[in-house]
């Protein structure tokens, strides 16, 4: 077993494929599982010709056009991304929806976790955190330094609160607040009070001259003198870090009460994001995020993917399992408002990819998308949401969000999500203070070389030493657990918090 997993140098993923991925360093001379002969060096997760290509010829991976070849390119050769012209971005005109798409998904072994009931109803926590949301970056400082004091004085006092997290934002005041798009931060901020890690527990902190005021940050019955301390009304510093600590200590006593109870998997809503992504990434990290996505689906859980432009060239194939039309025209909306965003920037989709994405042999966005799509698994799209939007349904949803790491993640844990499973292939420490994030690696390198920050290693998918589906299987069962607090992701025992980026399409002023 071990000599053959040594014999493959390459791996293709579709038959209709003319490029193969290096599956290490290749010198020139190397024959490939395909039986194509090497004509110089080709770097790790590379692409590799196996056949000649001309001018105009079209490149396919996935079974799926990355591109024209804008070189003649001989069988063997490495193929970069300075090789492969971008195609036309997919239409949106006309795009159907299956009306009979239905798949068989697979059958988990668990339909429960343990977790946080949420008071207001919805979905459960997997974390009881004390979150303290701002309405304004202004008080940041103060914040902060607060917390730093609760951390030491209060917390010990309350071993069943996991931490206490400030919602510390760029947003609320500066900006055009009535402008049309300003309805997208407002909107995520607004919800994301109310994400179920935060146990219904509601506080605000103010300055008391900006442009979001806590009128427009909170529901109406939460908009009590008990839930919001506005800063511009106490004498000083010192009553300030008094304030807050008094209010904190009120909640973090509630919340103390709090014990998990084992629940359904219907009460489990997940975001799936991947970032750093290689080649790789589309072969192994992925589709074996996408095979655990099917599993907790077909077990009764929500599962959000997202990122538009990393969807946006495989959208029609997304399309044809949205399980509605209504489902269908909301998906084709998030796109084209996008793709206008875009265009307003002077940019397209192609702004995307990395250079470390172009390192790790994916030549343009079409490639990545295709690898990007696959963590979303088979089952039907039940819902789109808009960025920061709150779901009505259950099941597998598409939440429209920029693809850049630190926006979609806040944009999610505003939807909802208790966790996060990362898929990377170059690497990336990024985490969330609000939810823990399951880091899966892409290949067996990038677990040798960061041992402590990858929790799960998907790149024997890649190798042959284990199937998508073997690794899926292992993938949920680390999501159960994490999700039922008996382990910690890395990124959340080294406390890997990411700034809490609001995204943020209206005018600043």
């Amino acid at each position: 077993m071990q000599e053959t997993k040594k014999l493959a140098q390459t791996v293709k993923v579709n038959p209709q494929d003319n490029v193969a991925i290096a599956l290490y360093d290749l010198e020139a001379g190397v024959r490939t599982t395909e039986n194509v002969v090497t004509l110089e060096k080709i770097p790790q997760a590379h692409k590799v010709a196996l056949k000649d290509l001309h001018v105009g010829d079209e490149i396919i991976r996935y079974g799926v056009l990355l591109g024209y070849a804008n070189r003649k390119i001989k069988e063997g050769s490495w193929i970069n991304e300075e090789m492969v012209t971008l195609p036309k971005m997919p239409s949106l005109e006309q795009m159907d929806y299956d009306r009979d798409y239905q798949v068989a998904l697979p059958v988990a072994k668990q339909g429960t976790f343990a977790g946080y009931e949420n008071p207001r109803g919805g979905f459960a926590g997997t974390r009881n955190i004390l979150a303290i949301h701002t309405t304004v970056q202004c008080v940041s400082g103060v914040l902060n330094v607060a917390v730093k004091k609760m951390k030491q004085e209060l917390l010990p006092k309350y071993p069943h609160v996991d931490d206490i997290v400030p919602i510390n934002h760029a947003y609320g005041c500066g900006v055009a607040i009535n402008a049309k798009e300003a309805k997208v931060p407002i909107r995520s901020l607004r919800n994301l009070v109310h994400n179920p890690n935060f146990g219904g527990e509601v506080m605000v902190v103010a300055l008391g001259c900006e442009k979001l005021t806590p009128e427009m940050l909170l529901e109406e019955e939460d908009n009590k003198s008990e839930n919001v301390i506005v800063l511009q009304d106490l004498p000083g510093f010192e009553a300030m870090i008094q304030a807050l600590m008094a209010m904190a200590e009120s909640k973090l006593e509630r919340l103390n009460a709090r014990r998990r109870t084992v629940l359904p998997l219907d009460q489990l809503c997940i975001g799936m994001q991947c970032g750093g992504s290689d080649a790789f990434s589309g072969i192994s990290a992925n589709p074996a995020a996408g095979y655990a996505a099917d599993l907790l689906v077909g077990a009764g859980a929500t599962v959000m993917f997202s990122e538009v432009t990393e969807v946006r060239d495989g959208v029609q194939y997304l399309a044809k399992r949205c399980q509605s039309s209504e489902v269908r025209d909301k998906l084709i909306g998030e796109m084209a408002w996008y793709d206008r965003y875009l265009e307003q920037g002077e940019v397209d989709r192609s702004a995307n990819p990395t250079p470390g994405n172009k390192k790790g042999g994916l030549s343009n966005i079409v490639e990545k998308a295709m690898g990007s799509i696959a963590k979303s698994g088979t089952a039907p799209i039940a819902e789109v949401l808009s960025p920061g939007e709150r779901p009505r349904s259950k099941g597998l949803i598409y939440a429209a969000t920029p693809a850049s790491d630190i926006v979609c993640g806040p944009s999610q844990l505003a939807s909802g999500i208790t966790l996060q499973v990362f898929m990377t292939g170059r690497g990336t420490p990024y985490g969330l203070a609000a939810a823990p994030v399951i880091k899966v690696c892409s290949r067996n390198e990038m677990k040798d070389l960061w041992a402590d920050l990858i929790d799960v290693n998907a790149g024997a998918v890649a190798t042959g030493g284990s199937t998508i589906a073997e690794m899926g299987g292992l993938l949920f069962d680390k999501i159960i657990r994490v999700a039922s607090g008996e382990e910690q992701s890395f990124a959340e025992k080294y406390q890997l918090h990411n700034d809490f980026c609001i995204f943020n399409p209206a005018p600043i002023t």
